[in-house]
């Protein structure tokens, strides 16, 4: 099971546009030494909407590579094709990954029935543990309670990222769950109050500027110690609405070119800053002594 400050890895570009493979072995080899419980490359968050097929199998495979099983890996492996997400997923279990983190089927519109064939089909057709990912303001559907509660009868279907940004459904889910599950909030700013009512950890995409606060904070979690987490999350909290000021990644991928692990640039549709969220970016991240 997974739990604590799970990072939503940015993928570095090199000034030709290409994947910078030394920078994402060194972001990995400083999250380790940072206390990131572990690395989810190629989501949201790494862009995978504008990788090709093959960078995204490389990222993976890097990651695994670099990390050497000392944190987990949880791959970006999802599609609104079922048969590519399927195939990402059967490349990251050939790579050493150590679950996938799998959308709903976005553009496609399904059904509740149709989110729960996806599902099943990619759970059927591999045999790595699988984390569904819910994020409804990007996939337009909403894997229902009902569903994530059925779909968790499946023996590798292990947790949920959740960015619905509704507190209530985790409550609602822990009642219709039994089984050993996890679940992860997909959103900082909602992550303390996603602890408190029962889900194990967060997949930051601030962890990727601030590894050892959000390790720190979600430590205070696990411990109950809610008073130090609220304390660390308060403290945290300019810095995680400032990363997010802009479309992500353009955020947080500035915001660690300030601190030399990679170029700020992004793919398009993604585009530079404003100079007002730039400066605000470089402000929470003095408050945090992190510059």
């Amino acid at each position: 099971m997974f739990s604590g400050s799970l990072v939503a890895l940015i993928t570095p570009f090199r000034e030709d546009g290409a994947v910078d493979e030394a920078a994402l072995e060194k972001m990995v080899e400083w999250h380790i030494d940072a206390g990131t419980a572990a690395l989810v490359p190629v989501g949201t968050t790494g862009e995978s909407p504008v990788v090709t097929h093959e960078e995204h199998l490389r990222i993976i495979e890097l990651v695994t590579a670099t990390a050497k099983g000392r944190i987990p890996v949880i791959a970006g492996a999802g599609s609104n094709n079922p048969v590519e997400a399927v195939a990402y997923t059967q490349k990251a279990q050939a790579a050493g990954a150590d679950a996938v983190l799998s959308v709903a089927g976005y553009y496609n519109r399904p059904s509740q029935e149709g989110l729960y064939a996806h599902f099943r089909f990619v759970h059927d057709e591999t045999d790595v543990p699988v984390v569904l990912y819910n994020i409804p303001a990007r996939c337009v559907v909403d894997i229902s309670v009902e569903t994530v509660a059925r779909l968790s009868t499946l023996p590798r279907v292990v947790g949920v990222k959740d960015a619905t940004g509704d507190m209530a459904r985790l409550s609602a889910e822990r009642q219709r769950i039994s089984t050993p599950f996890c679940w992860l909030s997909g959103d900082d700013l909602s992550s303390l109050a996603y602890n408190i009512t029962g889900g194990s950890g967060c997949i930051s995409v601030t962890a990727n500027v601030a590894p050892k606060a959000c390790a720190e904070m979600h430590a205070a979690c696990q411990a109950g110690d809610y008073v130090r987490a609220r304390t660390l999350h308060e403290k945290l909290f300019p810095l995680h609405t400032a990363l997010m000021a802009e479309p992500n990644p353009a955020g947080p991928k500035y915001a660690a070119s300030l601190l030399g692990l990679c170029r700020e640039d992004c793919r398009l549709p993604a585009v530079p800053l404003s100079e007002a969220t730039r400066r605000r970016i470089e402000q929470a991240m003095q408050a945090l002594e992190l510059i």
